[in-house]
């Protein structure tokens, strides 16, 4: 059961304490409390926990501060999407902007290899008006002998250049967490020149301790990615763990589904889920048309599969593109063959932006037909 509160409801205003009072005379129900800020208020939510069936709505209702009572069944209680709940919602973080109306763009080096190497990145994506991109440090690989990242050794030089060039978010894979410190006290140590966004990749989805451990924390936003070869309510409730243990800073990521259907394409691209996200749940979403195709293969008009991939997922409504690109794709000690190159970015950027306008577009004709 959700409470949701009259707008601007301050938790430390008469009534908010009135509200708590009454809830810890409740037995065998527990509250938590969320807070998210909406296009124009203070929007306060209170989670009733445990034995609610029994709970009569006309009197939790009544309640201090208590504007609207929601009873709900499914499993993804704070980040889901309940009934006759379509407003608008967003997070800010180090000055960049990630909600379901907004597109943001994370080009990047998927494996840190050398600081000339990020350096000439950052350059380019500065060059080309970007504040955010993907490094990662920490690789976790299927052959035990692959490169597996340089790990925090890496960290100072890759913040600092962040800082140098005004990249204000990187997304970076964690797997353990070990590594969610290591990125706090290299930030520290450099000054914190940018903003890290954790991500959590296929393989951790149900790494349920992970996902327990980066939830506590309220300092970074998670970008969670797709599990390997689970359904999508799964990993909706990967995303459930975070929300539930105070983080509610999450982008869900589309990464392509674990499948021999999907060939040629390295996995099934599941970007259609897009809009199916956004109506089941509050979370921007991410589309990785990298990790979706795999390849640089062109076809016949010209287009590059990850091009036509990463439209699709656009004119979907997506909310954040992580895309490998790369100085010198031969290079690349992980995924070169997919990497795009520099030379591609403008490129790439102009397509993102002729299926945005294409989008919100479609968006402008359904609003006359609503």
């Amino acid at each position: 059961m959700i409470l949701i509160l009259a707008p601007d409801t301050r938790t430390d205003s008469a009534e908010f304490r009135q509200l708590e009072e009454s809830l810890g005379r409740m037995p065998n129900v527990r509250h938590r409390i969320h807070q998210e800020t909406g296009e124009q208020q203070l929007l306060t939510e209170v989670y009733l926990i445990g034995d609610t069936a029994s709970l009569p709505m006309e009197d939790i209702s009544n309640l201090p501060a208590v504007e609207r009572v929601v009873r709900i069944s499914e499993e993804y209680r704070v980040l889901g999407r309940h009934k006759d709940n379509d407003r608008a919602t967003h997070f800010e973080y180090n000055g960049v902007r990630f909600g379901q109306d907004n597109l943001n763009l994370f080009a990047g080096l998927c494996a840190v290899n050398t600081p000339e190497h990020v350096e000439i990145m950052m350059r380019a994506l500065q060059e080309h008006g970007q504040v955010c991109t993907r490094m990662g440090a920490y690789k976790p690989r299927t052959n035990p002998y692959s490169f597996q990242g340089h790990g925090k050794d890496c960290l100072p030089y890759v913040f600092e250049l962040a800082g140098k060039y005004g990249i204000k978010v990187i997304a970076m894979e964690i797997t353990h967490e070990m590594h969610v410190r290591e990125i706090r006290e290299a930030l520290a140590l450099t000054g914190n020149p940018t903003g890290v966004m954790l991500q959590i990749g296929t393989r951790n989805t149900q790494n349920f301790e992970l996902l327990k451990y980066v939830g506590r924390q309220r300092e970074f936003p998670v970008l969670l990615k797709r599990g390997f070869g689970i359904t999508l309510e799964e990993s909706l409730n990967a995303a459930e763990y975070l929300a539930s243990e105070g983080n509610r800073n999450v982008v869900f990521g589309l990464r392509g589904m674990k499948t021999n259907m999907g060939e040629p394409h390295r996995n099934f691209v599941d970007f259609a889920h897009v809009p199916v996200v956004k109506r089941l749940t509050r979370m921007p979403v991410c589309i990785d048309p990298s990790h979706s195709v795999g390849t640089r293969d062109r076809a016949p008009d010209g287009l590059l599969d990850v091009m036509h991939v990463t439209a699709q997922g656009v004119i979907a409504g997506a909310n954040m593109i992580l895309v490998d690109f790369h100085p010198e794709p031969e290079k690349a000690l992980v995924d070169g063959p997919q990497a795009l190159t520099l030379d591609e970015l403008p490129w790439f950027l102009d397509d993102i932006r002729i299926a945005r306008e294409a989008y919100e577009k479609r968006q402008e004709l359904a609003s006359q037909f609503q």
